[in-house]
């Protein structure tokens, strides 16, 4: 890539951070709109949860051969591709005659999705060779993400409440197509100068993974033992399958050596487990507001904003001490944070008083905002350099597959406690094992921050990277004309 005056490298900041705030938004804007939906596409709690994981279930099993695609063809044509195809995507959402076709389309904007943000920090990297620089431009892409978890709520009760739910997806078309013209304009094409080989077997795998078990734990409610144990079971010899063939590839889609190393490990597992709690979060939260408190969807938004504004303003902090001290102080305090709040639902029944619910809320925000940054710093942490990005990756993956998860094993409590009756009525009670889920997910997030950032931790993580290392570095040659 060309060296880019200032100026100009400020610009392609913006056109990626375009990219993000629209994909961001997109699932915080729609937990919003799922009662409005439910009422007029006469949707179950099923379909509501589908309306959210088929998004997340394809973005996760498409981010990291979506990067390692741009690496090879080029990152500028793939990121182009990726503004094309989620714009599109979104007005085919807006216009969806029923939740079938609407699951549908939010699958068609995932794979231009998972083809925007990895993308998109490949090419903040390239752009910003100097590391105080890309520091700071990172700093702002994480700050978009803070800005749409706050905003998100807001625009999508506005919306909602003056124009209808189809109006959340308009949003994304003129900041879709103005980024569209912007990266074709401004932005330079680049290549790694060697990309990962595409393993399409096992990509194969990993599709079938997530998708068999999203779709039995989602379904198990309302199906039949027979209908669901055959996806559970597919599930089970995918993940066999893989761990048995990707050892064999020199350059697997999931390299499972990095799991020798303790810091990854914890994060990748983290990563699951915070956001998993967030999905489930904000799913339980936009229920209950709308359809047992009765609000409309802007007082829902503004409800949600004692969550969403401390997971804005702790994001950077979360950031800098993960500079300055490293990654164990936040996500202590993360771990912390979103345990109590787990708990004022699960022991206290905080919905039942406006006092806990704020509370709930604002120690839930404050965990979620400390815990991201730690996340990736914790999966490259010792990792060789020509890895961190391939870490990274399955950092991102490991986010959304745990948002898909909270949203199919919350939905699932939270559907088979109510059964038939109204969510006015059993409500309270039957999402009472939920919150013991995201407590449980908090706790897990505090054990693994104190066993995962210490002595032995990091040590563990060195010798992952030197034999990481020696196994990539070509053998010496020996004898006659070495």
């Amino acid at each position: 890539m060309p060296e880019l005056s200032h100026g100009r490298r400020m610009l392609v900041l913006a056109i990626c951070c375009m990219s993000l705030l629209i994909v961001s938004l997109d699932n915080t804007v729609l937990n919003v709109a799922l009662p409005s939906l439910q009422r007029e596409l006469d949707a179950s709690t099923s379909g509501l949860q589908w309306t959210i994981d088929a998004y997340t279930l394809v973005l996760a099993s498409l981010l990291m051969p979506a990067g390692s695609t741009a690496d090879r063809i080029g990152r500028r044509r793939v990121f182009l591709s990726g503004l094309v195809v989620f714009t599109l995507g979104s007005l085919l959402c807006s216009l969806a005659p029923d939740l079938n076709w609407l699951v549908v389309f939010r699958m068609v904007q995932a794979v231009g999705g998972s083809m925007l943000n990895p993308v998109a920090m490949s090419i903040i990297t390239n752009t910003f060779t100097d590391p105080r620089e890309r520091a700071r431009a990172i700093g702002v892409w994480g700050a978009v993400v803070g800005l749409s978890m706050a905003a998100g709520p807001l625009v999508g009760g506005l919306l909602v409440d003056s124009v209808g739910w189809r109006s959340i997806f308009w949003v994304n078309l003129p900041v879709g197509l103005a980024a569209l013209l912007l990266t074709w304009r401004f932005v330079p094409e680049s290549r790694a100068p060697r990309a990962r080989r595409p393993d399409p077997v096992g990509q194969v795998l990993v599709i079938a993974l997530f998708g068999s078990l999203t779709y039995a734990i989602i379904e198990a409610p309302h199906g039949s033992w027979l209908s669901t144990a055959p996806f559970a079971a597919l599930a089970v010899i995918a993940l066999l399958a893989l761990l048995s063939y990707e050892p064999r590839r020199p350059e697997p889609l999931i390299d499972l050596r990095f799991f020798r190393s303790a810091p990854f490990s914890g994060a990748t597992v983290i990563a699951v487990s915070a956001f998993a709690a967030l999905g489930g979060f904000l799913f339980l939260s936009t229920l209950y507001l709308q359809n047992v408190r009765g609000l409309s969807a802007l007082e829902a938004g503004l409800w949600m904003l004692p969550m969403a504004v401390p997971t804005f303003l702790c994001a950077p902090l979360s950031g800098r001490l993960v500079g300055s001290r490293g990654p164990r102080l936040p996500l202590l305090v993360a771990g912390g944070a979103m345990t109590v709040s787990g708990l004022l639902f699960a022991l206290f029944e905080a919905e039942t008083s406006n006092a806990t619910l704020l509370a709930g809320y604002v120690l839930f925000g404050v965990g979620f905002g400390f815990v991201n940054a730690p996340i990736t710093n914790t999966a490259v942490s010792g990792m060789p350099l020509s890895q961190a990005g391939v870490a990274s990756a399955v950092a991102s993956t490991s986010r959304q597959l745990g948002q898909t998860l909270g949203v199919a094993v919350l939905g699932a409590v939270l559907a088979a406690g109510v059964g038939s009756s109204s969510y006015a009525d059993t409500f309270v009670t039957a999402s009472r094992p939920g919150w013991w889920i995201l407590t449980a997910c908090g706790a897990g997030v505090l054990t693994l921050g104190v066993l995962t950032t210490g002595p032995w931790a990091r040590a563990t993580a060195e010798r992952a990277a030197r034999r990481l290392e020696s196994e990539e570095r070509p053998p010496r040659r020996t004898g006659v004309g070495a």
